[in-house]
């Protein structure tokens, strides 16, 4: 399945940028909901905890300087569609990297969705015939093309779900929690490194 302008065209205009999408975090924590069409005291203690983590990322991730100068010289203004819900663990560990990805251009910026709310949009990218999310569609800003797309997690957790579900079966409770500390450990570094390789740009050593 193969997406179109208008689609595209059409999420965007339905879309928040990050500090709008932060502040509806903090609604859903204070209303005791989360996004999506399903309702559950588990999404809103997702939401609530994923909340607290994108907090909590937004004031310790960075940029190096090295890396800021890369992106800054990349010829084309980008704009990064991200197709998520609150309530998604690996989206609250990323989405504050990509927004600081962002930052580093003026003329680029990021726009969040709800992955229930665009079914269409969701189906052209699935991740192993799942609707794995954050799914990030990286966009020329001026014509909308699909310039490549990343998600639901950096290359490196993604070898390690393969790696773990090859063994056990399927990533059970254990499996969750040792992601999360290596989400921890990796400080972002790992989704920023992607999407540098992504705009084809070289990462500074």
């Amino acid at each position: 399945m193969s997406t179109t302008k208008a689609q595209i065209e059409s999420a965007i205009k339905t879309a928040l940028d990050y500090p709008s999408y932060m502040t509806l975090m903090q609604e859903l924590v204070h209303k005791g909901m989360s996004t999506g069409l399903e309702q559950s005291d588990a999404l809103t203690n997702y939401t609530l905890l994923n909340n607290k983590r994108m907090k909590r990322l937004n004031k310790t991730l960075s940029v190096s300087a090295q890396v800021q100068a890369r992106i800054q010289n990349y010829p084309k203004d980008i704009r990064f569609l991200v197709l998520t819900e609150s309530w998604c663990g690996d989206a609250a560990q990323s989405l504050p990297m990509v927004s600081k990805i962002a930052a580093c251009q003026p003329n680029w910026s990021v726009s969040l969705i709800s992955r229930d709310e665009h079914p269409v949009l969701m189906d052209a990218y699935l991740t192993n015939g799942g609707r794995s999310i954050p799914k990030v569609l990286i966009l020329d800003k001026n014509t909308l093309e699909v310039l490549s797309h990343w998600g639901p997690r950096p290359a490196v957790a993604t070898k390690m779900a393969a790696d773990y579900k090859e063994i056990h079966g399927s990533l059970d409770a254990n499996f969750k929690a040792s992601l999360q500390l290596w989400y921890n450990k990796d400080k972002g570094q790992s989704t920023l490194e992607d999407f540098i390789a992504l705009l084809g740009l070289e990462y500074p050593t």
